[in-house]
């Protein structure tokens, strides 16, 4: 395995061989060096779209990572914990919208399909949204941190795309007049050029 985490975040790096990564949600803790032995990676996720985005690209980088803890509290509007579980139950539509997530704004647009069933093969997802007890998550940590196999497969680099948002177009003859320049109008059911001085009009 390359360098790792491959995205940068609001995280600490711990033990990259541990089975266990934590997702803190809205809340924030400092690990001390002893502590962070207990997990891959540790931090906080405010968002349901990029921040997801971050935590399944640098899951997916590390095939070792086969537990996503969630915990702390819950991001007010967005949703973020909520999403996360919907997103690995469920996937994305065509449209890029996570299917179930109550949040804000639910879109993965920047990273690919392929790596969001990687995510949803490699983990499960341990729900302990609304746990701020550090040391009840550390117990968690340590109980999973070395549970199982790496994944079966190499780590997943993921290639950013870019989704194409599909826009509503509106056939020509629904179009009311266009505005061509200053007082140049287009009358776009008749075809004729208007050019309005005040409240008159003259056609050309």
């Amino acid at each position: 395995m390359g360098e790792w985490p491959i995205v940068k975040g609001d995280y600490q790096i711990g033990d990259k061989e541990s089975r266990i990564g934590i997702v803190t949600l809205a809340s924030h803790f400092e690990l001390k060096q002893e502590e962070l032995k207990k997990v891959a990676i540790i931090g906080s996720c405010k968002t349901e779209n990029l921040g997801a985005e971050k935590i399944i690209t640098n899951t997916v980088s590390n095939p070792n990572i086969r537990f996503i803890l969630l915990c702390g509290n819950e991001s007010r509007g967005h949703l973020s914990g909520h999403t996360l579980k919907a997103l690995h139950a469920n996937g994305i539509d065509e449209n890029g919208k996570i299917i179930g997530s109550e949040g804000a704004i639910p879109f993965i647009e920047n990273i690919p399909e392929n790596a969001i069933a990687r995510f949803q093969r490699q983990v499960q997802i341990i729900d302990r949204i609304g746990e701020t007890n550090l040391d009840s998550i550390l117990q968690i940590a340590e109980e999973y941190s070395k549970r199982g196999e790496p994944y079966p497969e190499p780590p997943l680099v993921v290639q950013t795309v870019k989704r194409k948002k599909r826009r509503k177009t509106i056939p020509i003859s629904m179009a009311k007049d266009i505005m061509i320049s200053g007082n140049v109008v287009l009358d776009s059911s008749s075809g004729v050029i208007e050019i309005c001085s005040g409240s008159k009009k003259s056609k050309k």
